[in-house]
């Protein structure tokens, strides 16, 4: 394939934009929705492969959907109402679906076999599986049941409290779903709090959830009454156009209806160590989950380090973060990111690979990375690694450097953005 050549003559971005669905809320309104008794209506659907993989597989299960651009009508008949699926549900590429359907499908009467493209299908689910394994789940797959595909033989569980080794959201949800069709409770404790849109929307949809000190608290056997949801716009799409407008001098760029949840927004407090000029106004809430506008204005930006208990709240938005740190003055130093080596590929690899052809120095560590600012970026021929926050990132990165900027493929972007390069042409200048 021949690479494709990124030349946007950007100067600055300027004016407003309203960015897609959030896709992780996205995914959980579709199940939930599918779950529930009644009809949910689901407003800002993002309509990304991701997103719609998780659709179809709840289509093959019997649920009545239907779309219409970004709304979404689901007739929920409970989770008694789901059908055995007639072939293998497919995953795509996304790590949300799969594990968070494994806690759903391990507790309801049904067999199903499950599978993923060839980047999730490396990606570990023993994660998950082995605590819903103490749970009572029959789930069976290849590497030692470590990897898909994988076979779920349905079957009634026993609730349980599981402490988190990983600090994953993924696991949590995949627990609570499991929990929610298990007899008793179920308890996950976190080591530190990670993303809590399931929590959130669990309670939208009527369950009773209990939450203190990082221990969440699910009874078994409740019933989801249907809702609206509206999702909000989505942090980690909007995180590209933030980067973009803080390199890019004379940029003033305004983000509209963004999801602020605090469990989501950790580079915000980042780019507040940094010194970027961000404000956020208009603030409201859809959900439970906090929304508002970004402000953003160009400026010079300082380095920092970034680890610890910060690192589950931005994990998605480390790459363009790094692309961020070039342009800093001083040393950037990224730590505590493990978790990046099991994402779409091993981010902290990929993201040395890529800045480091662009002209940038940096090296790479066992869990993160140190950035050398503020470095000039040249161009050159880079690979996205098939990896959607990859591709964005290095698109932004091709905004500032003195040379053209050649990828191997752009359509990786459709796993979650698919009008990403279109919305970026709309406020460049």
């Amino acid at each position: 394939m021949k690479p494709i050549k990124l030349d946007f003559n950007a100067h600055a971005l300027r004016g407003s934009l309203d960015v897609p669905g959030d896709k992780s809320i996205t995914h959980r309104a579709i199940m939930l929705g599918s779950l529930a008794n009644g009809t949910t209506t689901v407003s800002n659907f993002l309509p990304s492969e991701d997103c719609l993989c998780t659709l179809e597989i709840f289509q093959q299960l019997g649920v009545p959907i239907e779309r219409d651009g970004e709304m979404v009508t689901i007739e929920g008949k409970g989770a008694s109402g789901l059908e055995e699926p007639l072939k293998p549900l497919y995953f795509g590429n996304s790590g949300t679906t799969a594990r968070l359907m494994l806690g759903l499908l391990a507790g309801l009467p049904l067999f199903t076999t499950v599978y993923g493209d060839q980047s999730l299908s490396k990606r570990p689910m023993d994660r998950v599986i082995q605590p819903l394994q103490q749970m009572g789940a029959s789930i069976y797959g290849r590497d030692h049941h470590k990897r898909l595909p994988l076979a779920i033989i349905g079957k009634p569980l026993s609730g349980m409290t599981h402490k988190m080794p990983i600090k994953s959201a993924q696991v949590k949800s995949a627990m609570l779903l499991a929990g929610l069709h298990a007899d008793g409770q179920t308890t996950v404790i976190e080591q530190t709090p990670t993303r809590n849109h399931t929590e959130l929307m669990l309670r939208s949809f009527g369950i009773s959830l209990e939450t203190e000190n990082n221990h969440i608290t699910i009874k078994g056997k409740q019933q989801l009454k249907a809702t609206k949801v509206n999702v909000p716009g989505d942090f980690s799409s909007a995180a590209f156009f933030l980067a973009g407008a803080l390199l890019l001098q004379g940029s003033q760029l305004v983000i509209k209806n963004i999801g602020l949840n605090p469990t989501r927004t950790g580079m915000l407090d980042v780019l507040e160590q940094m010194g970027a000029c961000i404000h956020v106004t208009e603030k409201n809430e859809t959900g439970g989950e906090p929304v508002g506008d970004l402000v953003i204005e160009s400026g010079t930006l300082q380095g920092t380090t970034i680890g610890g208990n910060l690192i589950p709240r931005l994990i998605d938005e480390l790459p363009i973060i790094s692309l961020l740190a070039t342009q800093a003055e001083g040393k950037t130093i990224i730590k505590d990111a493990k978790e990046l080596r099991v994402k779409e590929t091993d981010r902290i690899k990929a993201v040395v690979d890529v800045l480091t052809t662009l002209g940038a120095t940096i090296e790479e560590t066992n869990d993160g990375m140190i950035i050398y600012g503020k470095k000039a970026l040249t161009g050159g021929y880079v690979s996205a690694y098939g990896d959607h926050r990859m591709a964005m990132m290095i698109v932004i990165a091709s905004l500032i450097t003195k040379q053209p900027v050649h990828i191997d493929n752009l359509s990786c972007i459709n796993i979650s953005y698919p009008n990403f390069i279109h919305d970026l042409k709309q406020i460049v200048i």
